[in-house]
């Protein structure tokens, strides 16, 4: 009888705050996942189960995001993101580390390897961001704003529509033909949980995403010591971009199905697994 791993959750002291943390597997090398914004590591536990065939894997949730404290800094990097994940990994003393990130974590992966070649022996990165002046400019003003509560409950519907919109359009406030992704939406339990997570940390969350709008992958991802596995799914927005940013640094790239696709998962999963060993 085929038993589905049990996701295990725990909360790491650091110097400023608490980080939460997700982990599943046994036995195998360790495997330390970021997750996309907006959200947490709840959005990454599907695969963290597949993953959890080989690797320990331990997913953390952004300063700022899900339960994790924010950082005492109203306009963090992505380094300061990466730098305050990389003392929660040292408090668990983990050591010989593959890091994934996704989107906003895929950033953070590169940071951590960058701030880190001590801890991290291999990076995955599952899509990357490469915005021009005109679109950073726009996501900025346009595109994370917070949730501060309301007494008639309207943050909730403002929360609902921006987690909702994200899977039909990108970006998601041009609601336009020309901005129509080619998605449909995920499941009703998705969108809850995604909803959620987010509303956690209604007012600190948009930092990671406007931290990851202001970073350049391009200029970055050229100081990563250790070799790099870059994927896509082919509905992923940051397609092309992923590719750019492998073929800057030589890095392996490698398409994935769409994201409704049943084979997305186990199509990431032996990705990794052939990457890693």
């Amino acid at each position: 009888m085929t038993t589905t791993p049990i996701i295990k959750r725990r909360f790491i002291d650091t110097s400023f705050g608490q980080v939460h943390c997700r982990t599943v597997g046994e036995d195998g090398p360790v495997l330390v996942m970021h997750h996309a914004s907006p959200g947490s590591a709840k959005q990454l536990e599907a695969l963290m189960r597949l993953l959890a065939a080989r690797y320990r894997v331990f997913a953390f949730d952004t300063p700022g995001n899900g339960d994790s404290s924010p950082l005492p800094l109203e306009v963090p990097t992505i380094t300061d993101l990466a730098v305050g994940l990389i003392e929660a990994i040292r408090a668990l003393c983990l050591r010989d580390i593959v890091v994934y990130g996704s989107h906003t974590g895929a950033d953070v992966a590169l940071e951590v390897a960058i701030a880190a070649p001590d801890l991290v022996r291999k990076v995955v990165v599952d899509g990357v961001a490469v915005f021009t002046p005109e679109q950073r400019d726009d996501y900025l003003e346009n595109y994370a704003l917070p949730f501060a509560p309301d007494l008639d409950g309207a943050y909730l519907m403002r929360c609902f529509m921006f987690c909702r919109d994200q899977y039909l359009f990108f970006p998601w406030f041009k609601r336009d033909r020309a901005h129509r992704r080619d998605n449909g939406l995920g499941t009703p339990e998705a969108l809850r949980d995604w909803v959620v997570e987010v509303l956690k940390a209604g007012e600190t969350y948009f930092r990671a995403y406007r931290a990851a709008f202001a970073y350049e992958p391009l200029r970055r991802i050229g100081l990563v010591s250790q070799p790099i596995l870059a994927l896509s799914s082919v509905e992923d927005p940051l397609l092309e971009t992923t590719r750019q940013a492998a073929a800057q640094v030589d890095a392996q790239f490698r398409t994935l199905p769409g994201f409704r696709d049943p084979e997305f998962g186990p199509a990431l999963r032996d990705a990794v697994f052939a990457f890693v060993g």
